[in-house]
């Protein structure tokens, strides 16, 4: 059997002497106590050694990811391949299979090899003659160095800590800048306040006021290096007419103090912003192309690297900076924020306010890809994020001409997307549906009315009839010598008529309850027909 033990010197071929020690795995340690009984259990057949460290991390990168390196290939072809009908004991059963499937080399891999790997490394410095254990130590620790730079994947050209300080300072020094200017244009005002109006530029400001000191000096001092002709005349001019009071010399010198540094930190924060660009075009420049420097580095920022920024999905991305709005809109369950540090690429800024959403979106996605390409492809050209921002811009084109294609078809033809107008209309639930039954509320009102007569009638139907009894009587009476004979008669029917009524009421038996209800339903078939 055959062993191959990779050390950070080189590759080692052992012959195993004695196969049966291999069986007794619990006391194989005690056979490797000492380099001359390693000798008797295994042999060093052949050592192929590293020439730098460049070639030993290549061979370990190789072996941890369970491939054959050229080296490896070569030694295995010049010393295993001419004893095939050896068995070859391996540390790792995935490079065995590799090795099975390129050289057609029967491998092993076990519990007893393992123990024995172990044993060798405890004895690998008389086993391997010819490297002093200084150098075999000095090896080891280089190579641990640059295998553990290339776990880490640590590139000078690539790390994103420069850009999180580089982008934090530059913030800070806009705030100080900001501050300082203020003071100055404060401090100043007091002693040539119209100087602040006419020169708008903050740089220009401080260096105009640099030059000048005491306003008295304007008239005789060239600020065309500072000032264009038309503003620089226009200053002439305000500073004899200046409503500013009288300053020492002193709070002159003090004033062109402050304006030295603002002008000092200016040029070191524009020498930032150039590091700062080029560093990004290094680490991530298909980002950097879709949404610019400073939206990159404020991106990688908040995440704290450009791995971590990585592993967040595209609407992590597109609302990444807007953490408080998001929570507070799931607290009171109002709509979430569209975007977040995003807003200020150029890409949404450049959108009508309808469309910041829809960009911000696709913007986000396009990112995600363009970040992950960054954070862990090889390749370091810009191209897909070049393509990525040709297409949204295409999009963003045809989203602000409202040309929607038709999503099947030819795709030729443009669909005419009309406007939305959102009318809102208030419908009152109708709880007539509600019920099969159906509605007898008119009925039951014209019975009731019909009741209430009814009991009326049967309650006074003997006054009524006496009333008109008597009633008739006494106009006949006065009729009589008044009226014509044809009058006469016509009231001698009425009479025959009202007493007959009153006897059919006398002989009529009393109202029930089954009759009432028969009257009150014929009324209302009477009424239904009549309607």
């Amino acid at each position: 059997m055959l062993v191959l033990f990779e050390t950070a010197a080189g590759y080692a071929i052992f012959k195993v002497l004695d196969e049966s020690k291999l069986q007794q795995v619990d006391s194989l340690h005690k056979e490797f106590e000492t380099p001359e009984k390693a000798n008797k259990i295994v042999k060093l057949k052949h050592f192929e050694k590293f020439q730098d460290t460049t070639e030993a991390l290549a061979a370990a990168t190789a072996l941890v990811e369970g491939k054959i390196s050229k080296n490896l290939k070569k030694v295995l072809k010049k010393v295993v391949a001419k004893e095939a009908h050896e068995q070859l004991a391996i540390s790792d059963a995935k490079l065995g299979g590799v090795i099975k499937d390129k050289l057609d080399l029967s491998c092993v891999y076990s519990p007893a090899v393992a123990e024995l790997m172990r044993c060798i490394r405890s004895q690998i410095e008389g086993l391997i003659t010819g490297l002093p254990p200084r150098e075999i130590s000095a090896m080891s620790l280089g190579l641990a160095h640059s295998l553990s730079r290339y776990k880490l994947k640590f590139s000078p050209d690539k790390v994103d800590t420069m850009i999180v300080q580089a982008i934090s300072l530059l913030d800070d020094l806009d705030k100080e800048l900001n501050n300082y200017i203020m003071r100055c244009r404060e401090w100043y005002g007091w002693h040539f306040p119209e100087l602040g109006k006419i020169v708008t530029d903050n740089l220009a400001y401080c260096k105009a006021v640099r030059h000048i000191g005491d306003r008295t000096n304007v008239a005789g001092s060239d600020l065309s290096e500072h000032l264009p002709e038309e503003i620089e005349a226009e200053v002439k001019l305000a500073a004899e007419i200046s409503m500013g009071t009288e300053v020492s010399e002193e709070d002159i010198g003090n004033i062109r103090h402050l304006c030295d540094q603002v002008i000092e930190i200016s040029e070191y924060r524009t020498q930032l912003y150039d590091y700062l660009k080029n560093r990004m075009m290094a680490i991530a420049p298909n980002l950097t192309i879709m949404v610019g420097e400073l939206v990159g580095a404020r991106l990688i920022s908040h995440a704290g690297s450009l791995l971590n920024l990585a592993k967040h999905p595209a609407s992590t991305v597109q609302i990444l900076g807007a953490e408080k709005a998001l929570f507070r809109a799931l607290k009171t369950r109002k709509d979430t924020p569209k975007y977040g540090l995003i807003y200020h690429a150029s890409l949404v800024g450049q959108t009508s306010a309808k469309n910041k959403g829809k960009i911000s979106r696709m913007l986000a996605a396009k990112a995600a890809l363009a970040i992950r390409y960054d954070a862990l492809g090889e390749d370091t050209n810009a191209e897909m994020g070049a393509e990525n921002r040709a297409k949204l811009e295409a999009r963003l084109r045809q989203l602000e001409e409202k040309g929607i294609r038709r999503i099947s078809g030819t795709g030729k033809a443009m669909a005419k997307a009309d406007k939305y107008q959102h009318k809102s209309e208030v419908k009152i639930y109708d709880p007539s549906g509600d019920s099969t039954i159906p509605s007898t509320s008119k009925k039951r009102k014209f019975e009731e009315v019909e009741e209430e007569d009814e009991e009326e009638t049967v309650e006074t139907p003997v006054v009524k009839s006496k009333k008109a009894k008597k009633e008739p009587v006494a106009e006949e009476e006065e009729a009589e010598a008044e009226e014509t004979p044809k009058k006469k008669k016509k009231k001698k029917d009425k009479k025959a008529e009202a007493e007959t009524e009153e006897a059919m009421a006398e002989e009529e038996p009393p109202v029930t309850e089954s009759s009432k209800k028969k009257k009150k339903k014929k009324k209302i078939k009477a009424e239904e027909e009549d309607d």
